[in-house]
């Protein structure tokens, strides 16, 4: 007869969760999240300081590919330029070359805020991988982006 459910006995005692990829993940993005809303506060999002960092880097860009681009889905991205807009930090426009196409672009108060951020983004960094030293920083990154 088999152990029910839920007993120690029909736990696989080969699998330990503080090992599993996900939960090592999930625990280092909430404690990377803690870090990012104290250094910017409710000022700004995660999604909306990638938006303004990618804008910034890129240029205008059309709305979808600017969503692909920071890994965002179109609705999400929808949203966070909506909210950008709104408060004056983009602007948004048909494509000139398809009108189906929206072109998001930094105001000059999008792109001060993005320049005024940069710091506090390194600051961020810089917090998330203070316990590794300058080697293992390089391999968590490079390791991370193999995964992505």
């Amino acid at each position: 007869m088999a152990a029910p459910l839920g007993s120690k006995a029909h736990a696989d005692a080969s699998y330990t969760l503080d090992e599993q990829i996900g939960f090592i993940l999930r625990k280092v993005s909430q404690r990377h999240t803690a870090i990012f809303t104290a250094a910017f506060g409710s000022d700004l999002t995660a999604p909306q300081w990638s938006t303004l960092a990618k804008l910034h880097e890129m240029g205008p860009t059309s709305q979808n590919q600017l969503g692909r681009l920071i890994a965002l889905d179109a609705a999400t991205i929808k949203g966070v330029v909506d909210r950008l807009t709104a408060r004056g930090l983009t602007e948004t426009s048909p494509d000139p070359d398809d009108a189906r196409r929206v072109v998001v672009a930094l105001t000059e108060a999008g792109r001060a805020e993005a320049e005024k951020g940069f710091a506090v983004a390194r600051r961020i960094t810089e917090e998330t991988l203070a316990p590794l030293d300058a080697t293992q920083r390089a391999q968590l990154i490079a390791l991370l982006k193999a995964l992505s």
